[in-house]
């Protein structure tokens, strides 16, 4: 028999500047040894400095892309980053629920991007939150969007741990993967809380002083979809994940790529 890749799709808007995006989603899979395919749900006009305009690709077309993957390759591991609207946010779920085999979904709720544009649609938020994210197995929000989904403001360290059980049981026993990057401590500590066994992890971490921040929440979605498609059990691929996310920081500090939120340096383990 022939060999065969572990897989992984990105649904997710495409970033022309190479560091957020699908762009950032196939290179996370490609440095953590997997096979990745995408499906672009629209074209964003953006750089490290900011997103100028958003041009939607028809939900119906996105959801060609999706199984024209699936039907054809298969996939072992799912991520979905930016979603801009209501109707495409059920087309993609409509869509993954056609391939019940497919279970390792990891949703990143993008809602506004580093530069502080917003990308999510607002009357589209109550749908991500009722629809998608109880389909998905790891969501990995950063702290304005767990306020967002919450109804109330998280903005200290010590609430981390009951924000993630608390937005785990309203949005229906999804895992979550609360990142404390927009803290201003020196030493940061993530939390996941892992719906399927109540176990709750402190993932701490230095904050890197560097500008280069442009795509690290698609990096570190995809790379827990990476390390699931591998077959790593959840607790270890989303460590495994931040541990690969923290080295792309810490590799990428010191480099100029653009003028504004440089990206981080996605194949820091293959390129000298």
């Amino acid at each position: 028999m022939m060999n065969r890749y572990k897989i992984a799709l990105t649904i997710a808007g495409s970033d022309p500047s190479g560091g957020a995006g699908v762009q950032a989603d196939l290179k996370t899979f490609s440095a953590l040894g997997v096979y990745g395919a995408s499906a672009i749900v629209a074209l964003v006009d953006e750089n490290t400095q900011g997103v100028y305009g958003v041009h939607p690709v028809p939900a119906e077309f996105v959801a060609g892309q999706i199984r024209s993957v699936i039907s054809d390759i298969g996939v072992d591991a799912v991520k979905i980053g930016m979603l801009h609207d209501s109707e495409l946010i059920r087309t993609v779920r409509a869509t993954l629920s056609e391939y019940p085999d497919v279970s390792n979904i990891v949703l990143d709720p993008v809602m506004v991007a580093t530069s502080g544009d917003p990308l999510l649609l607002p009357e589209a938020v109550e749908t991500l939150r009722s629809e998608l994210i109880p389909y998905s197995r790891v969501i990995t929000p950063n702290i304005p969007e767990a306020s967002l989904l919450l109804g109330e403001a998280v903005d200290r360290q010590e609430q981390l741990e009951d924000a993630a059980v608390a937005l785990s049981e309203i949005v229906g026993n999804v895992s979550v993967m609360l990142k404390a990057g927009h803290l201003e401590e020196d030493m940061l500590v993530d939390i996941f809380y892992n719906a399927e066994t109540g176990n709750l992890l402190r993932l701490p971490s230095p904050k890197i002083s560097t500008c280069n921040t442009h795509g690290t929440g698609c990096t570190l979605s995809s790379a827990i979809a990476a390390y699931l498609a591998k077959g790593y059990p959840l607790d270890d691929a989303v460590i495994s994940a931040k541990e690969y996310l923290s080295r792309a920081i810490e590799s990428g500090a010191d480099y100029a790529i653009g003028k504004g939120h440089g990206p981080v340096n996605h194949f820091h383990a293959l390129w000298k």
